[in-house]
């Protein structure tokens, strides 16, 4: 008996498939500890999220619950007044400055995914709320349902970045997708990796948004496809017309008060809807939460690693090697993946991610640069990805 290929293709991941998970309906027994379940998706009480936190035997149900709802269930729960309405208003102050700020000093505070003016946008914004307002972000991320739910889905070691994203009166909705790791990829990028990454991708990330503004649905809050995180290979179907045309007929849309917080697995299909308001800028900050188990287990200064291999790699091409012959020796030596780094000074190129340090060692060797010009932009995309 033959093995089963572990790859997808671009056939994998049909509509109909994809029909028949979005069919499913929660019985609301099946989830004891929500408020209620609308149109799929578990609405909870920050209370039930306070009272795990002093509770051993509640938070392990409220823990494996959320687990549940993540992997198995709709994919996506809101926690009802999870940050105390007084403090979202002093952070939104000073994500406000942070914005003026941006915007004076002629750097354009607007997103590289979204059309100029669309929006505004804050890469970063953990940090620079953290260094901006220390006593304010400590207030902020003291937060019941931000812990717990991370801890459901990531365990311990979890690590938080954010991202401000304020939607303009008349910004259009955006084309639905996945998110963080391959959700950042088109297919073709997304098909060289075995079928069991795309199973393990979303568990490495929690997506989630606190809502800075009330959000009725005219205002665009996000667009969900609950259960959509259960196609397999929905990573690579996912920009596929069928997919978005049954998206477009079956996704739901809840509305969203101050201080109301969104979490959902992110190979969740989904997507920002249009702000059809005239006077409301949708602000949200954007959660990803990423597993403390993303990491190497030595710290290897990869650059330094490049700079000594240059010239054996440079000397091996003008012999009459090809760069693709060398790609074992990259692989092991050169810094294969664009994350993490700072959006703010290293966008993305040609696509939702910036070009790695791998990349750069292509291209040297195949247009032959010369060790010192191949140093000094190694010096230049180390200072690109520091953080803010």
């Amino acid at each position: 008996m033959s093995v089963t290929s572990s790859f997808f293709n671009t056939s994998s991941g049909t509509a109909g498939e994809l029909g028949a998970l979005v069919e499913t309906v929660t019985p609301p027994e099946t989830l004891p500890m929500a408020a209620h379940i609308e149109r799929e998706v578990a609405i909870y009480d920050a209370a039930t999220f306070a009272l795990a936190t002093h509770d051993p035997s509640a938070r392990e149900r409220l823990l494996s619950e959320l687990a549940y709802v993540l992997l198995d269930g709709a994919g996506v729960f809101i926690v009802k007044g999870a940050v105390a309405v007084s403090v979202v208003e002093a952070v939104t102050v000073e994500f406000e400055a942070i914005i003026a700020e941006q915007n004076a000093g002629g750097a354009a505070a607007g997103d590289h995914f979204a059309p100029a003016g669309a929006n505004d946008r804050v890469w970063n914004a953990l940090e620079k709320l953290a260094v901006r307002a220390p006593e304010l972000f400590v207030d902020y991320y003291n937060n019941d349902a931000v812990a717990l739910a991370s801890t459901a889905w990531l365990g311990p070691g979890y690590q938080v970045t954010s991202q401000l994203n304020v939607i303009n009166p008349g910004g259009a909705a955006q084309t639905p997708h996945r998110d963080y790791h391959l959700g950042f990829m088109n297919a073709d990028q997304a098909i060289p990796f075995p079928s069991h990454v795309h199973t393990m991708s979303p568990l490495l990330t929690l997506q989630g948004a606190i809502a800075h503004c009330a959000m009725p649905v005219e205002t665009g809050p996000t667009l969900l496809l609950p259960h959509s995180q259960k196609l397999r290979a929905g990573y690579v179907s996912a920009h596929r017309a069928d997919v978005r045309a049954l998206f477009a007929e079956r996704h739901v849309q809840l509305p969203l008060e101050v201080g109301d917080a969104m979490f959902f697995n992110p190979a969740l299909m989904h997507a920002g809807g249009s702000n059809r308001t005239s006077n409301v800028r949708r602000m949200a900050n954007l959660l990803q939460i990423s597993s403390a188990f993303g990491r190497a287990l030595e710290a290897v200064d990869r650059t330094r690693i490049c700079r000594v291999l240059y010239p054996v790699f440079s000397d091996l091409v003008r012999s009459g090697r090809l760069v693709s012959d060398l790609e074992s020796a990259i692989a092991a030596s050169a810094e294969g993946y664009a994350f993490p780094t700072s959006l703010d000074r290293d966008p993305p190129i040609g696509g939702m991610a910036p070009l790695c340090q791998a990349d750069f060692l292509r291209r040297a060797l195949a247009e032959g640069w010369s060790a010192e010009v191949f140093n000094a932009e190694l010096d230049a995309l180390d200072q690109r990805r520091r953080s803010w």
